[in-house]
């Protein structure tokens, strides 16, 4: 699953400069990131858009189920309120000047009345559930950074707006609109049928793996399944959290220009190639820090060197040496024990969300065979049971 979230404050500015509703700006955007994820090979089951009916119905279900739990009250937000995050913050928690941390931007201050969701009674539950669920979070540190969120003390947080009409109303008080947040989290469940009576949501909930980034933690793994235990519904699988790819040490940000472009790279290096080096490059759950030099060092030296030689020479021994047939394999081979390790290691790395250590595993067994034909060269045999080997 995959999709856009169209809704809030920074959609509404969006469109305004354009000139355009947020509607029909929304129109515009959302056929170009399912474009990308056709163009980089991504199988997304479902494209969900926070601007469908169905999303609306999920929305509505869900807050009204937590509104009758008792976990959503009237109250008034006065605080500091980052447009880009679409995130309010406490002073503690801006960097010096009252910026942003992540857009190290100014904030905004806002004043009004707003519903909030009481996250602060969801601190004992949310620690008993992470206990009884080791490794639900990968990986293992992001998990901890999780659970010291949790662990620091909860704040109720805004689940409504009243000086925005760009939004879903609620559905016991149409003078507010969802948060942008709330209404966002919510498509995990509206791509499954959530909120329409006819469908069995449950047929396809709860999911083995939320993807996410590590700046939205807090709202995946603390928001997100208090959210779910209010109203009622079973928590996701897992969580895997993966860190930022950096320019030059510093987050992609439109503001600062550095921001690159994947459809650009698949020009270069191909699909495979860069998905192949985003991998490769980085612990899953640490920032990466991307160059293009980089990139194509990486697809020089591995893929068309190590990779590319050892495919061009098996292929010229089998269709030279064995009749363009290759052998069946033996249990025997001087390489058994190299596969079976790389089976292992790669399967082990891919259950675990740690790609880097899988392809590890892999190369493993690409190395070792690349130093068996260098020491055996098999190319300069004659034909029979010493080539098949």
């Amino acid at each position: 699953l995959t999709g856009t979230d169209e809704h809030g404050l920074k959609i509404r500015q969006a469109a305004d400069a354009a000139g355009q509703t947020p509607q029909a700006f929304c129109d515009t955007i959302a056929p170009k990131f399912a474009d990308a994820w056709t163009r980089l090979n991504i199988t997304n089951d479902d494209f969900i858009r926070t601007t469908e009916p169905r999303h609306y119905a999920a929305v509505k279900e869900l807050l009204q189920r937590c509104y009758d739990a008792g976990d959503i009250e009237l109250d008034t937000y006065s605080g500091k309120y980052c447009v880009a995050c679409e995130e309010y913050f406490t002073d503690e928690e801006l960097l010096d000047g009252g910026v942003c941390p992540i857009h190290k931007r100014p904030v905004d201050h806002f004043e009004e009345e707003n519903y909030f969701f009481r996250l602060s009674r969801f601190q004992d539950r949310l620690l008993k559930w992470y206990d009884e669920h080791p490794g639900v979070i990968k990986p293992e540190f992001r998990g901890n950074e999780a659970l010291g969120l949790i662990r620091g003390g909860l704040r109720d947080f805004s689940v409504s707006r009243t000086s925005l009409d760009w939004g879903i109303p609620l559905p016991w008080d149409e003078r507010h609109v969802a948060y942008v947040w709330f209404d966002a989290l919510t498509n995990y469940l509206s791509a499954t049928g959530f909120g329409d009576p006819s469908v069995d949501y449950t047929n396809r909930w709860p999911v083995d793996y939320h993807l996410i980034g590590k700046d939205i933690i807090r709202h995946h793994c603390v928001y997100w399944p208090a959210m779910l235990m209010s109203a009622g519904v079973d928590l996701p699988k897992g969580w895997a959290v993966g860190g930022w790819l950096l320019v030059d040490g510093e987050k992609m940000a439109k503001s600062t220009g550095n921001v690159v472009n994947p459809l650009d790279l698949i020009d270069v290096v191909g699909v495979d190639g860069f998905r192949y080096y985003v991998l490769a490059e980085t612990s899953y759950g640490s920032d990466g820090d991307f160059s293009f030099e980089g990139l194509v060092g990486r697809y020089n030296a591995d893929l068309a060197n190590n990779l590319g030689n050892l495919a061009a020479r098996v292929a010229t021994v089998v269709g030279k040496k064995c009749g363009g047939v290759g052998p069946a394999p033996r249990s025997d081979s001087p390489l058994a024990e190299a596969a079976a390790s790389a089976v292992a290691g790669a399967t082990s790395g891919w259950d675990a969300v740690a790609p880097s250590r899988a392809l590890d595993a892999t190369w493993g067994l690409i190395k070792a065979t690349n130093a068996y034909l260098e020491t055996n060269e098999p190319w300069k045999s004659e034909p029979g049971s010493e080539v098949d080997a």
